[in-house]
Parts: C-alpha cells; structure tokens; sequence
C-alpha cells in the first residue's frame, strides 16, 4: 500500500511519541455534512434543502482539533473508500441496500475540501476502513484509529471511540473474536446478513470462552448452510488487516481459515 511509505516518512519527520491519528473520514465527513443541512419551508407544502458548507467544515476541522488534542499528535491521515468495494465480488448483495441512500447536500465538495486540507488515502477496491485496518494493525508503526465504528474492534491495535470516550488496546485474540461474532451475526447496514436470528449476543453463546472457526462452521451446518456461505459472510465481515494485504502487489491476501 503506497500511503504506508507515506506513513512512514510523515512519522519519521515527526515526533515518534506522538502516534499519527487514522481517522474514519468517511463517517465524521459524512455526519459532518448531515449536521449542516438544512430546511426550508416556502409555503404552499414547498421545501428545500440546502447546506452551509463553511458550517461543515466547521463541525469536521474541529473534530480533528479535538483528536489532536486527545492524544497530542498534530499527525492526522483521513481514511478514505475507494468507489469501488472488493467484497462484491465475494457477495454480491454487498451494500446493494444503500444504492438509493441519498448523500448529504454538499458531502462530495466536503470530501474534495479535506482532501485539499489533510494527508489521506484512497486505495482502489477497499473500504476507509480496511485502510485504517490494514495500517492501524501494523506493529511498526505507531498510530490510533478514530472512529466509533463497532467493525473496528476487530483490528488489534489502538483504538479511540470518541462518542463512548473509550480508548482501547485491542490484542489480536480480542479482535479474532470480534471478528467471528461479526461473521456469525452479520451486519444489516452492510447487506451481509451473517447467519439468521443470529444477534452478536447469541454469536457470543456459540463461540463460548475459546473462539474459533469450527464453532462457526458448525453453526453454519446446523442451520442449513455450505462452508462456502459462512467463508464468504466471513470475508465480508473481515476488515483487512496487515496480513490480509499484499504490499508488494498491491493485492488482498483473502482471508482463510486458520490465518
């Protein structure tokens, strides 16, 4: 991934101590410009909607002043989606449940604007999130991920959740069954439906005191299911981590069991 070696060299110039900050651009751009909206009523049952921008960038620069203070780091990198989602490709009704989900007014010149105004990184076929895990799971490095996003518990690392005020040191055992809860469970806002009347309470009933994925395979069978069905709820669930990317060739390594 090209923004490793961009991480690496901002960190090297920078103070060491200070952990660069992996924000979830997407999610604090998007309620940024949400919270600027707003309504018009002209009479006669005519309405628009319109944004202040300036109201947006606001609300979303004063985010990141806040995160910057948390952890007295000047280091801020946005996580950005790529357009394109390699896990369509695995299952293909993949967040086919947002395609009429209207974007804020003004969301695309927002994201323009703090392209323009921090360090960032899109990289083709992956999700903001994959970004932050791939790097925020790098032991070499020295960063915190920000984001209130429960999918990110299953990145062993450092991670800040800013509603909550939680700070958290994730280790990889936690997030393995973070993960295989999220697989078992599945995840409505993403279209991936894990495996039904599955709550993440009952997942954690069927994974017990020792996770692994034979209980989850099982759980599988027992309903119905093929392997092939549960890897690819799996593979939908997997935020990337560094093992799960090719460096080199730029390519994911899909996840497989025992990795």
């Amino acid at each position: 991934m090209k923004c490793l070696s961009i991480l690496q060299a901002a960190q090297k110039a920078a103070d060491w101590q200070a952990p660069t900050l992996l924000i979830d651009a997407d999610l604090y751009l998007f309620t940024a410009a949400i919270a600027s909206e707003e309504e018009t009523d002209w009479g006669d049952d005519v309405w628009s909607l319109r944004s202040d921008l300036k109201v947006a960038k606001k609300i979303f620069t004063t985010q990141m002043e806040k995160f910057s203070r948390l952890f007295d780091s000047p280091s801020i990198f946005l996580c950005l989606s790529d357009s394109e989602n390699f896990r369509k490709s695995v299952y293909a009704p993949y967040k086919s449940n947002r395609k009429k989900t209207r974007k804020p007014v003004g969301y695309k010149a927002l994201v323009e604007w703090a392209k323009e105004t921090w360090p960032y990184h899109i990289q083709g076929g992956l999700e903001g999130d994959d970004v932050m895990g791939i790097l925020g799971s790098n032991p070499d490095l020295n960063t915190v991920i920000i984001s209130d996003d429960k999918d990110m518990k299953t990145i062993p690392g450092r991670l800040c959740r800013p509603t909550s005020d939680e700070v958290m040191e994730i280790t990889k055992d936690e997030a393995d069954a973070a993960f295989l809860t999220q697989v078992l469970s599945g995840d409505s806002t993403d279209g991936y439906p894990g495996l039904k009347g599955i709550g993440p309470v009952s997942a954690r009933k069927i994974l017990g005191n020792r996770p692994d994925w034979g209980l989850v395979e099982r759980a599988f069978l027992k309903a119905n299911h093929t392997v092939d069905e549960a890897l690819a709820q799996a593979r939908c669930a997997r935020i990337l981590r560094q093992a799960d990317w090719d460096q080199e060739a730029e390519t994911i390594k899909l996840w497989v069991p025992g990795q």
